[in-house]
């Protein structure tokens, strides 16, 4: 039912309702077991003991859970059995479930936020009374008393308003309060913060009083839309999560083959059933990085430390990541682009046209601000070293212009004391106060100019009416001011007597400007390759004239109206969505349709906003970035980020630290996989040329943990490559190995298998190693181990860039050498103490087979320097 197009009849004959008695006590029962409490739905919440078997459900955990169970069964079936290996991976796959489950639980609380929104009360009229309720008892057809500070329990429509102003930025997005009007019937859809004669739940009256009759409740209400548009967003996977859950199906599919194979080759060659579960276990280790989860868990972490350093929190770890796959950033206007404050940017007056006060201020411009400044209700105090004007923003903009040129308000009072005044109200759209000026006295009138005009007796009204359109079309708010002069007092202050016979003296144009630093950074995203499209609840002519000025439009077909979007259908949008850039007098449905087209696109879009009204929308979107100042508990509960400085130069920041993020992870990927894919292989072809296992499930353990992970945890602090915010953003589809990451890991696996195997077969082979040391398979073990640890630490050098090692600061990350340093002191630790060599199935190897694992285990970074100084296209990753 669209009441804001009935009249004030048909909307009491529809509800059943009485203006001036309300409803009777049983009339409210009757309706209340029919219409239900005025409160929201509750999403169903999923039971922690499903969040874990969901998490345990990952292909990739139950590999390693297997292979903890078969590692236990071990344990205790054999005479040297290690329950070390077993717990080992049960503890990792527990720390991976807890990080899951602790992420989920943030996204739940934003419902919550918009449930407390409920625990309110009421003013009505019921059984003739005026009473107070609580918001939960209203039902519809009850009368709302309404009055200055009331927050709004229902949708409700009009029928008395004096007065009355709302403030409706829950819904709409905009911070000034709206002038209601009972007598208002749209011919036409309107949107939310066109719709004068209707008030709405979780708004604010800021000024006047009213009657209204309620028109909708709880889930049925503009608010409840919202909330249901919350319980069917589902929190999407980001790019990431989706690139490492193939990435673990691969690998663990990979494991599962690879494991086997050795068991059939082990069959085939006659070796014990128990031993060849052992070597099959060693493999499954081999081939699942188990730190992986947590090297991307500690990357994530770090990038949202360095983001918090720079005005961002965020609340979901992958969203570091996914901000640097960003290709749209959808943002509202008003606080995020724009300052939120309403600054006067032109004066006109005839004897200097227009003055750009930003450039400059004439004594004609100062008179007619002053004059303006003398006929607001401004208050102005002093906190510390700062000026706080509070009031109407359009009076605040005019007071604070005359403060910041060295003349006061209070100065002005007190020269031209006010004697007497006519306040604005929403009928006649003007505000007239009396000022004593030396013997005489004089009337200032401000108001909109098209309303004053008729009141002007000047001949300066037909040039006035072509400035007026002029500073229209910048999409500035227009105040015209007049006054009239008295030898006396006036005594009669009614409308018709003072606001009538006016001299002109000016017009004064303001908006809402650009914050400094968005037109930098709008350039620095479209350099980047990111769209940013604005979407606002503003007028479409507003909209357009700040995105033009922030480089946002190029062209008015690029604007489109809430009005203009309901016509289009989901495909006709998906067709258009590409070549639009504002977005005006929007609701929430219309943000999240916007949303959803750009996804279907293929896009990743971060969105922004403050409101309740943004909330859904920040939940479909990829990434949603919720303000810190301004923005509501409910949008930033449903954010994956927030702005603490409420900007947008702030997020570009953030898609650059993302970036960064998704490159160190890459690195990581790199890092990790040479290491365990080489594994798979060294076992398997050792098996197939009946040189037994090289490695014991527990040392391909250490090795992946300590070898691999304590330098993998400190990739994650590497510094962003350089340029890489003048690179497209990664595409949503891309493969986890594109960009030559592949081609990078099969060659270093390959140098890992070489180097490990010619090592293995030396200690476990050949005699004249060492004269001191017999070669045997314990021996061709201990090197095979030290060279594929040693190798593997000394790697993270390698992945660090593309550039040469020696060519790359060492101090930009003192974490990564700290931890190599450290892997390196206890993987030789292990090899040396006789308690550790027992733990690991080591033995004392020569001298001799010391230099030998030296000399092989720097390989690897030969091979990798003489690639990178032949810079193979293939094998080089963008930068």
């Amino acid at each position: 039912m669209e009441e804001y197009k009935q009249t004030i009849e048909e909307v009491k004959k529809v509800t059943e309702a009485d203006p001036d008695t309300g409803l009777s006590s049983q009339e409210v029962d009757e309706r209340r077991k029919k219409q239900g409490l005025n409160k929201f739905d509750e999403a169903p919440k999923e039971s922690m003991i499903k969040k874990l078997f969901r998490s345990l459900s990952d292909f990739t955990t139950i590999i390693l859970l297997v292979a903890a169970v078969i590692s236990f069964y071990t344990a205790f079936a054999t005479e040297h059995g290690d329950l070390f290996e077993g717990l080992l991976i049960i503890a990792i796959v527990v720390i991976n479930s807890v990080l899951a489950i602790v992420q989920e639980g943030n996204a739940e609380k934003a419902l919550e936020s918009l449930q407390d929104m409920n625990k309110q009360t009421a003013t009505v009229i019921r059984d003739g009374k005026v009473t107070t309720v609580e918001s939960e008892q209203l039902v519809v057809g009850d009368i709302l008393v309404l009055e200055s500070g009331d927050a709004i329990s229902a949708d409700a429509r009009l029928i008395e308003a004096s007065q009355l102003r709302v403030e409706e930025s829950a819904l709409t997005g905009e911070s000034e309060a709206v002038e209601k009007d009972a007598a208002f019937i749209a011919e036409e859809d309107e949107s939310l913060g066109d719709q004068l004669n209707m008030v709405f739940k979780g708004c604010t009256v800021a000024a006047g009083r009213g009657k209204a009759i309620v028109t909708a409740i709880g889930m049925a209400t503009e608010m409840g839309k919202i909330a249901d548009l919350l319980n069917e967003n589902t929190m999407q996977k980001t790019p990431l999560q989706v690139r490492l859950n193939q990435l673990g199906k691969r690998i663990s599919m990979i494991a599962l083959a690879a494991a086997a194979l050795v068991f059939v080759i082990g069959e085939l060659q006659g070796e014990p059933l128990l031993e060849m579960f052992m070597t099959s276990i060693s493999l499954a280790v081999a081939a699942v990085p188990e730190t992986l989860t947590v090297i991307v868990t500690l990357t994530l972490a770090y990038g949202v430390q360095k983001m918090a350093r720079k005005h961002a929190i965020i609340r979901q770890l992958p969203a570091v990541e996914t901000l640097g796959t960003a290709n749209v950033i959808c943002s509202d206007k008003t606080g995020t682009l724009t300052q939120n404050e309403m600054r006067v940017r032109r004066v006109w007056s005839k004897e200097d046209e227009v003055t750009n006060i930003e450039d400059s201020m004439t004594n004609s411009a100062m008179e007619i601000l002053k004059m303006a400044a003398l006929c607001t209700d401004v208050t102005v105090e002093q906190e510390d070293d700062d000026l706080v004007i509070k009031g109407n923003p359009t009076e605040v903009a005019i007071v604070r212009a005359v403060e910041e040129n060295y003349h006061t308000k209070a100065e002005l009072e007190e020269k031209y004391p006010r004697v007497n005044e006519l306040p604005f109200d929403s009928e006649r759209k003007m505000m007239t106060t009396v000022h004593q000026m030396g013997e005489k006295y004089i009337s200032i009138t401000k108001g909109a100019f098209d309303v004053l005009a008729p009141r002007f007796s000047s001949g300066d009204v037909e040039q006035a009416a072509i400035v007026n359109d002029r500073f229209g079309k910048r999409a500035l708010r227009v105040i015209a001011v007049g006054y009239a002069t008295y030898d006396e007092e006036p005594q009669d202050i009614s409308s018709e007597a003072l606001e009538k016979d006016l001299r002109l003296i000016g017009l004064i144009g303001m908006i809402d400007p650009p914050r400094p630093e968005s037109k930098g950074a709008i350039k620095r995203a479209k350099k980047a390759g990111i769209k940013t499209v604005m979407i606002t609840g503003d007028h479409v002519v507003t909209a357009s004239a700040i995105a033009k000025e922030l480089g946002i439009l190029n062209d008015p077909s690029e604007a489109l109206s809430g009005s203009e979007l309901h016509q289009l259908s989901d495909e006709e949008l998906d067709a258009r969505v590409k070549a639009l850039s504002v977005y005006a007098r929007v609701t929430p449905e219309d943000k999240i349709r916007i949303v959803k087209s750009w996804q279907r696109t293929g896009a990743v879009v971060a969105m922004t906003g403050d409101g309740v009204n943004d909330a859904p929308a920040l939940k479909a979107s990829n990434v949603g970035c919720a303000m810190g100042i301004t923005g509501t508990d409910v949008a930033q509960s449903a954010a994956d980020m927030i702005l603490t400085d409420d900007n947008f130069a702030t997020i570009v920041d953030a898609v650059s630290q993302g970036r960064s993020v998704y490159q160190n992870i890459r690195k990581a990927i790199n890092f990790l996989l040479s290491c365990n894919i080489s594994e798979i292989f060294i076992v398997l072809i050792a098996m197939l040329l009946g040189w037994g296992a090289p490695f014991t499930a527990v040392q391909l353990l250490f090795v992946n943990v300590v070898a691999d992970g304590l330098p993998g945890f400190a990739l994650g602090r590497e510094p962003a490559e350089h340029g890489i915010m003048d690179q497209p953003p990664i595409p949503k589809n891309e493969g986890i190995f594109a960009r030559g990451l592949l081609q990078k890991i099969a060659i270093n696996a390959g140098v890992f298998t070489i180097v490990t195997l010619f090592g293995y077969y030396l200690g476990s082979y050949v005699d004249t190693i060492s004269p001191w040391v017999d070669a045997s398979q314990h021996v061709g073990q201990t090197v095979a181990f030290l060279i594929l640890a040693y190798s593997s630490i000394l790697h993270v050098f390698n992945v660090r860039s593309s550039q040469s090692i020696f060519k790359v600061n060492l101090a930009t990350n003192k974490a990564l050498v700290e931890m190599a340093l450290l892997a390196l002191a206890i993987t030789t630790a292990v090899a040396l103490l006789p308690f550790t060599q027992e733990l690991f199935g080591l033995v004392h190897i020569s001298l001799n087979h010391w230099f030998l694992v030296g000399i092989l285990s720097i390989v690897p970074i030969a091979v990798n320097e003489l690639i990178k100084f032949h810079r193979l296209p293939e094998a080089e990753e963008e930068e």
